[in-house]
């Protein structure tokens, strides 16, 4: 930071609005910074050491660490895949560590640290170096099993899951799948109690919301890489495949009417490895012996690699305090309101800590005015939503937002969704998710670890509506009857009142209210107008 001119712009702020504003040229400083040549000799030093394996550069951090904190995915890891000449690995390598201390002044690391009193501490950062724990397959490097657990489940989906028992994500391959939130597939997620309750509905469901993208490294592309799960599957571990994934019968059939021999029937459902191995209970009992060591709920990134059929071992590569809050008490019945009168009713998935309360402040993006807008208006709602869900929040007057939307919220990609990031809506107590947009939304907690912590850490409640699909409404005419009290608001957002709708309940005059019913329990949940 001193040798490349960092230091002032990253740690000599001395207000929280005045960081936020340089944190992006504090950001390009780093990425462009040099290291000195003693650094670079030591660097060259430990790639020695490691050969060509592939390694992977983690952020190791007092703050992250500490406990009372969740900076999983504040800050970045980066995956090197290690092949070529001593120079271009040490070039990709020195790239990898400047892209780590990048991510530290980050916009969404630099709001957590303010908004969680940690503004004035001072962050030291240390790298971890690890080799990559997998297997080559071919030009591919991946483990065969990979994923996220936590000792406490805070999002029971159902009254047979405890807990206490804890939570697993699991993917084929690299484990940024099960850490990161993804629009376009999906993750398998298990209650360590009952690993055969899934959160789908029914077959149907499972196999629609199967895995079907595996991250790799290629070593012939020096690069982390997005392959099918078919063309990854065919050219690896047959022996694994067997656990891992159910022969889909239907498509089996249709191959042999169809006199096809390469068909690929193979569906991503790991129930052959809960039901023929000790996977659950050992993982179980790993969560549980961290968990009592910390004497604090844990969350963890582990690998499984196979030996042979049946016989595995599990790499704990990262294990950081949880933030989980509280249990599941049991809620009254829901109250019977008109369908009339409801703005949403849902069967799940509904994730989070159940509730029964008044909305303050209901902002729902409308899903036609929105799909019209063009890419470059998209992210200027999702700016406007920052402005709207922070306009009036102090730590005197702390509201109940609710957000309602079409497809994902923090998406990455416009067109799936409104591209908020999560500092522009850490003020928010419900969010929902309508699937108008994109009909794949994950019915399931595949929200990504790092979103999913987010959650958990600001007692947030996620919750998903399918319009058209049996017990499901989303009625935006009882909103859209209702004043807008965006112009109100935010008078210079006045324009955009056709696509956002904001319903300010001290403002609605006529003694009607929003209230919120969600039974995470028993995966019902409706917002109504009373």
């Amino acid at each position: 930071l001193v040798i490349n001119g960092c230091w002032h712009v990253c740690r000599g702020q001395k207000s929280p609005a005045a960081a936020l504003d340089s944190s992006e040229e504090a950001r390009q400083r780093i990425l462009a910074g040099e290291f000195s040549e003693d650094m670079k000799e030591q660097f060259a030093a430990m790639l020695d050491y490691f050969g060509q394996s592939p390694i992977i550069v983690r952020s190791s951090s007092l703050l992250e660490d500490a406990y009372g904190n969740a900076f999983s995915g504040k800050y970045e890891s980066v995956f090197c895949a290690n092949q070529g000449p001593p120079q271009e690995r040490l070039e990709m390598f020195m790239n990898a560590v400047r892209t780590v201390y990048a991510s530290t002044v980050n916009r969404d690391a630099m709001a957590y640290r303010i908004r969680r009193g940690l503004f004035d501490r001072d962050e030291q950062m240390a790298l971890l170096v690890q080799r990559v724990s997998g297997c080559a397959y071919g030009n591919r490097y991946y483990p065969q099993l990979a994923g996220v657990g936590f000792s406490f489940n805070p999002y029971a989906w159902s009254e047979e899951i405890d807990p206490a028992a804890g939570l697993l994500r699991l993917v084929f391959g690299l484990g940024t799948r099960a850490v990161d939130r993804r629009d376009d597939d999906y993750t398998r997620v298990v209650a360590l109690n009952a690993p055969h309750r899934r959160p789908e509905a029914g077959p149907d469901e499972v196999k629609k919301y199967a895995q079907r993208k595996v991250d790799v490294l290629d070593l012939e592309k020096n690069a982390l890489s997005v392959q099918s799960f078919e063309d990854v599957a065919r050219e690896g571990d047959p022996t694994s495949l067997e656990l891992l994934a159910t022969r889909d019968e239907e498509v089996e059939q249709w191959a042999r009417a169809h006199g096809l021999k390469q068909a690929f029937p193979w569906i991503l459902t790991f129930e052959n490895l809960f039901a023929k191995t000790g996977f659950v209970d050992d993982m179980r009992n790993m969560l549980a012996c961290l968990h009592a060591a910390y004497e604090y709920p844990v969350d963890i990134e582990f690998t499984a690699n196979f030996l042979c059929a049946e016989s595995y071992r599990i790499n704990l590569v990262q294990c950081r305090p949880f933030q989980a809050k509280g249990g599941h008490a049991p809620m009254a019945s829901a109250p019977a309101v008109a369908d009339s009168n409801c703005l949403i009713r849902t069967q799940g998935p509904i994730i989070g800590q159940s509730v029964h309360t008044q909305v303050d402040r209901l902002v729902c993006v409308g899903a036609g005015p929105y799909s019209g807008l063009s890419t470059s208006d998209r992210y200027s709602v999702a700016r406007l939503i920052g402005r709207i869900t922070h306009a009036g929040i102090d730590q005197e007057n702390n509201p109940c937002i609710m957000l309602v939307g079409p497809g994902r919220w923090g998406t990455t990609t416009p067109s799936l969704g409104v591209p908020v990031s999560f500092a522009e809506i850490n003020t928010v107590a419900i969010i929902c998710e309508v699937a108008h947009m994109h009909e794949g939304l994950v019915p399931d907690v595949s929200l990504g670890t790092h979103f999913f912590n987010d959650l958990v850490e600001m007692d947030m409640l996620y919750c998903a509506v399918y319009p058209g699909r049996g017990g499901n409404i989303f009625n935006e005419s009882v909103i859209r009857h209702l004043p807008n009290h965006l112009p109100v608001l935010l008078p210079d957002a006045a324009l955009w009142a056709d696509v956002v709708h904001v319903v300010e309940a001290e403002w609605i005059g006529d003694g009607r209210q929003f209230q919120v019913y969600m039974n995470a329990l028993k995966q019902q949940g409706m917002c109504y107008l009373e």
